[in-house]
Parts: C-alpha cells; structure tokens; sequence
C-alpha cells in the first residue's frame, strides 16, 4: 500500500511543477468529447492545437467538451492545459502532487475537484491508489489520470448512445458521473475486503497460526487507509453547499446539486460500513486472542493435573531414597509391590476425583 508521504516545500521557485507518483512509463495521451443533445465528436489521441481549435470554435461554443488526460509525468504538458484554461498555478500544482488528500476548490468560476481511485491488488494486503483530478470551468471539464484505466467506459458509450440524461445535462452533470464511477471503486474495495474479514473470522476461531493476526492487521491498516481516503471527499462534497450558497458561481446547475448530495450520502455509508467492518476485525481479534488463551489455559490444565498426580509418586520415592539403615518396610518381601501398588492407587483416586470434579 503506498502511504502519504509529504515533502518539504521549496523555498525557491514557488510555481515549480513536479510529479510526485509512479505512474510514469505509459505514454501520455488525450481524448475529447465534444457533444450536445443534438450529436456528439470523439477525438482520440488530441493534440493540445486541436484542443485550442475546439474551444475557440464560436460554433461550438454552447457544447459540453470533455477533455481526459491519461498521464501526469509531462509536467510541461499540464502546465500548458492550466495556462490554456488559465487556471491558477497552485491548482496546476495540486494536480501533479498526488500524495495529497482529496479536496474541492473554488476560485474565479474554477472548480477544482480532486479524488483518490482506490483498488484491491491480487495481493491483499496491498492497494492499487491514483489520484484523479477535475477541472470544470464554463463548458469545459478536463479529467487528469495518472495512468489508462476503464473507469469511465460506460460514461463514454452513455455519450455516444445518447443513453439517459447526460447529453441533455452540461459539464457538471458529467462531473457528477465521473465521481460517482470512481466511487464506485471503494464499494468494489470494501466488498473485497468484507469477503477477506469473513475468512478471518473463521480462521480466528479454529486455527492458531501467528499469521492470521498479522493478516487482520493488515486489513485494518488498509481499511483505515480507504478511511483517510473517504473521509476529505466527505468534506468536500459537504462544502458544495458553500458554493450552492454563493451567488457570483454557476458552474454547478441549481437542480444538479442533489446528484452532489447523493455522492455525500454514499460517503457517509461508505464511512459507517468501514466502521462495522473495522468492528468485526476488532472482534476477529480479540476472538483470536481469546481462542490462544483458552488454549494456554487448556495446555496449562493438563499439566498441572501431571504435576498434582506425580507429586505423592515423587514424594514416596523420595521417602524410600533416604537410605537410612533402620527402615523396616526395606526388609519387607512384597514391600516392592506393596509400594507401587499404592502409587497406582493414588493415582486412580486422583484421577477420578479430578474427572468428577471435570478438571479434565
């Protein structure tokens, strides 16, 4: 699982762009949509001219344009898509920095929307995280990735078979599809991880391998990872009121902000279902360490019932090892006998007496 990490600021160059994640082998690519209710144009592989061309097109100047970035490393190429929207250079910032916590900014009609897309690796115990940033400003909204993925497929063919509402809605309808598809990745996350606790619970009961703590440990540091993920989104899409508030911004329809409102709902349930889930690891725990103590105490039982039976045994031997001369039951011809059966005695009596009173 890759954790925050944040970096010293510069004291030098405050506009200095750098991309801080991993995803930086890929080749940089762009696609626009430009779409009405009336039709739509796809254009894979856009150059940043084309781009241009398009948003200074006056006949097209009323069209949604969605414009999706797959790869962040091109610093200058980001700078050049802020310049081009002229967006202020610590949002360019922002989107390049990917350590940093989902957050929702609001400046000169700029809406700037950022996300973590959270996935479960093969591995369980490890999570796939990248950043996903938006930018929506007039009829524009520009999605930057930081690596291709397939979130948004089904968005794509909703446009190009003019499926539901989307095409009769402007960008911020489209800004809400796009967060709701990417949240649709902590359910598949935490569904992954529900199924990974029932698992632990069952080991938790009926098997003692120091691993399976160390799996629910690792479980809970992931589910309080997604956690830390969720919660800043909350907070984010509660702060849309501020700006369902504020009359100087339109960039968001008055009717569009109950689909905003249903992406906080989801936030809230994601966080309870994550607080139960991190309960039942609580409980998987404590059962595991219940189940070894109960165990110890199981081990523990038994050897002291040895210890209690051997005790009179040892202490007759111990008698009978004195060796002084005056002993009589030395001379004794069945003394042998007569002293082991007495042991044997003692310890069935023993024995008995411990089963009734079900010490064993």
């Amino acid at each position: 699982m890759r954790r925050v990490k944040y970096k010293k600021v510069r004291k030098v160059q405050p506009n200095f762009y750098e991309y801080t994640g991993i995803h930086n082998t890929d080749p940089i690519e762009m696609q626009l949509f430009v779409y009405d209710d009336a039709g739509y144009e796809e254009y894979k592989k856009v150059s940043l001219q084309r781009v241009q061309k398009e948003l200074e097109d006056p006949l097209q100047a009323d069209d949604v344009k969605w414009l999706n970035v797959h790869g962040l490393y091109d610093t200058d190429l980001i700078k050049k898509i802020g310049e081009m929207l002229s967006i202020e250079p610590f949002i360019v910032g922002d989107i390049l920095n990917t350590n940093r916590r989902s957050k929702m900014e609001e400046l000169d009609q700029v809406l700037y929307f950022s996300i973590k897309s959270i996935l479960p690796e093969k591995d369980y115990d490890h999570l796939r995280v990248e950043q996903i940033s938006f930018i929506l400003k007039d009829n524009i909204l520009v999605s930057f990735q930081e690596k291709k993925s397939d979130f948004f497929t089904h968005i794509r063919e909703r446009i190009k078979t003019h499926s539901g509402i989307v095409r009769k809605k402007k960008n911020d309808y489209l800004l809400y599809l796009l967060l709701e598809a990417v949240m649709e990745n902590f359910y598949i996350t935490i569904e992954y991880y529900e199924n990974c606790i029932e698992d632990l619970m069952i080991e938790a009961k009926t098997s003692d391998k120091p691993d399976v703590l160390e799996r629910i440990e690792k479980t809970g540091e992931n589910l309080n990872f997604l956690k830390r993920s969720i919660s800043p989104l909350r907070d984010a899409l509660f702060n849309l009121k501020s700006v369902h508030e504020d009359d100087d911004y339109d960039g968001i329809e008055k009717n569009n902000y109950t689909f905003f409102a249903r992406l906080h709902q989801k936030t809230l349930e994601l966080l309870e279902q994550i607080e139960y889930d991190n309960n039942a690891l609580d409980s998987a725990s404590s059962f595991y360490f219940a189940a070894q103590g109960h165990r110890m105490n199981e081990v523990m039982k038994i050897l002291t019932a040895v210890s209690v039976i051997f005790m009179p045994l040892t202490f007759i031997v111990g008698v009978y090892g004195m060796n002084f001369d005056f002993m009589p039951e030395l001379r004794f011809k069945y003394g042998y006998f007569a002293v082991l059966f007495v042991m044997l005695l003692l310890v069935l009596v023993m024995v008995s007496y411990f089963k009734k009173k079900k010490w064993f």
